[in-house]
């Protein structure tokens, strides 16, 4: 029974339009059947796959079906994290989704998952990405406090969320944790933030994150160890879209 994860499928079945002109390169080429070939010879049934965030290009469940059923359709259990580009998943309505899935798909917010002696727990997470004022040499030299103070909200938001994922997994007795956000932990001017802060307080073992795709942002936030916590990039594009095992 192994645990693998990967982000940002941004399947687009029925919502072609609304993809073209953003999933550009050879890596997306046809990554639909890249990645079911890979889950194929990877996963067994009794594996979890946790994926983390923007799932579809569709704005509603009606936009997402077939979005879906390629998800039901691959090996494992799912368990899905919400991404900046999840229209389909209003925060609010998080226990609805899981109950109109029945069993087939797990949505992670506000709650948490059980694997073996470990909770997953995880949110959207939110992260600041600018704009920053650049001088002639690249270097920050400034950047928009106006989109940095309304960033700051958003994160405080997703804390909050992030911490009930936890207390719910605490109260049942669980002590040991992963920790999943869609968006990467710290923003590129960061060594640390409330996320890692929120990791370390928790004693969580790995936090697994995606969102910077494309190789300018493969290495905008912590990767490897850092204050005894594992950090994973996982983007499907960063992986080729080969699901990345967390744990055995």
């Amino acid at each position: 029974m192994s645990l693998y994860t990967i982000g940002d499928l941004h399947l687009h079945f029925q919502s072609e339009l609304k993809a073209r002109g953003q999933l550009t390169g050879a890596v997306w080429r046809n990554h639909e059947q890249v990645f079911a070939r890979q889950c194929a010879r990877l996963i067994r049934p009794d594996d979890t796959l946790v994926l983390a965030g923007d799932h579809s290009w569709g704005r509603n469940l009606d936009e997402c079906g077939r979005d879906f059923e390629y998800i039901m359709a691959l090996p494992g259990k799912k368990v899905l994290l919400r991404g900046n580009h999840d229209m389909f998943w209003d925060a609010k309505k998080t226990a609805s989704l899981n109950a109109h899935f029945g069993g087939q798909l797990f949505f992670l917010q506000n709650n948490y998952f059980p694997y073996r002696d470990f909770a997953l727990v995880g949110t959207k997470g939110f992260t600041f990405e600018g704009p920053f004022y650049l001088d002639r040499r690249g270097r920050v030299i400034g950047w928009d406090r106006e989109a940095e103070t309304h960033a700051e909200k958003i994160v405080a938001r997703e804390l909050e969320r992030l911490r009930q994922s936890f207390e719910a997994a605490r109260k049942d007795g669980y002590r040991r944790f992963i920790m999943f956000l869609h968006y990467p932990p710290t923003n590129i001017l960061e060594q640390d933030s409330s996320f890692t802060r929120m990791a370390e307080e928790y004693g969580a073992e790995q936090v697994v994150y995606a969102h910077s795709h494309g190789e300018s942002r493969f290495h905008d936030s912590i990767q490897g160890k850092y204050h005894g916590i594992q950090y994973r990039l996982v983007s499907g594009d960063y992986l080729r879209w080969v699901p990345m095992k967390v744990m055995e």
